[in-house]
């Protein structure tokens, strides 16, 4: 087992997925101080050199905080209207904070349909890296307003967990990062087991781990414990380490890439 976590360090192209209950206050807001801290954060990186993926939730319940919803569409139209709202509401505050920064970003909205497809896939993959030469930070999220695979709750891409693991695949990361709103991976319920225990390394993804991820969802997003493992699976099979931690304190990615047992690491199969 892998003690030390000194070659996180050597990590350069990372996608870093942040789920909605990290960007989001509980009424749907956008949390605009901890958007600003991940702009900040990963704008550092990229002035290291670092080639950054972010993969962004948040367009639904931020849309319908823009639109002044006292509850969120029931509808699979309505839903994909407020996601048409929501993402140029997310788009556009990124822009601005990462402009501040002396950053520019780009924006790619995927669908299962189009990772299928050889060329269509093949066009995705040419487009990071043309975005990688050019220094800009690509926000990659799936594209609701036409999906409804997520806007269901069927485990397409599953909040996007399963998405920041396709797109890291696509890339050729070095690391995954998923920011949540939890440590990591506990050995039991810590919302309802206060002894329960973080599991700071996994090294096999078994029917173990599988059972202590559970079902748990978050109150403003889709996807539970159970995609995580999933993204898990598909990323540490390809060669590619992950790493779930709390997204509470953005700085928590230095703390990853310093090298320092924060969150669950689940080590690359190589």
């Amino acid at each position: 087992m892998k003690m030390s976590r000194e070659f996180l360090k050597e990590a350069n192209r990372i996608v870093i997925k942040v789920g909605t209950s990290t960007l989001t206050y509980g009424n749907g807001k956008m949390n605009l101080k901890r958007m600003d801290e991940i702009a900040l954060v990963l704008s550092d990186l990229l002035n290291r050199d670092k080639e950054i993926v972010l993969v962004s939730s948040g367009a639904i319940s931020v849309g319908a905080a823009k639109l002044k919803l006292e509850k969120r569409p029931s509808t699979i139209p309505e839903k994909q209207a407020v996601a048409a709202v929501g993402q140029c509401e997310l788009m556009n505050m990124y822009s601005t904070l990462f402009s501040k920064y002396g950053q520019t970003v780009g924006q790619i909205l995927l669908t299962k349909k189009v990772i299928e497809d050889k060329i269509s896939k093949n066009n995705v993959i040419n487009t990071f890296e043309a975005l990688f030469n050019k220094g800009i930070l690509p926000i990659v999220n799936e594209n609701d307003s036409v999906s409804i695979e997520e806007i269901k709750h069927v485990r397409n891409f599953g909040d996007n967990d399963t998405l920041s693991a396709i797109v890291a695949k696509l890339c050729k990361a070095d690391l995954l990062i998923i920011l949540t709103d939890t440590d990591g991976l506990h050995d039991d319920d810590p919302g309802k087991n206060p002894k329960a225990k973080l599991i700071s390394t996994v090294e096999k993804i078994d029917e173990n781990i599988e059972k202590v991820a559970g079902e748990a969802v978050s109150k403003m997003g889709t996807g539970g414990f159970i995609t995580k493992i999933h993204a898990a699976k598909l990323v540490t099979e390809s060669g590619i380490n992950m790493v779930i931690a709390n997204g509470e304190k953005p700085t928590i990615i230095n703390d990853i890439l310093n090298g320092k047992k924060v969150g669950t690491l689940f080590n690359a199969i190589l």
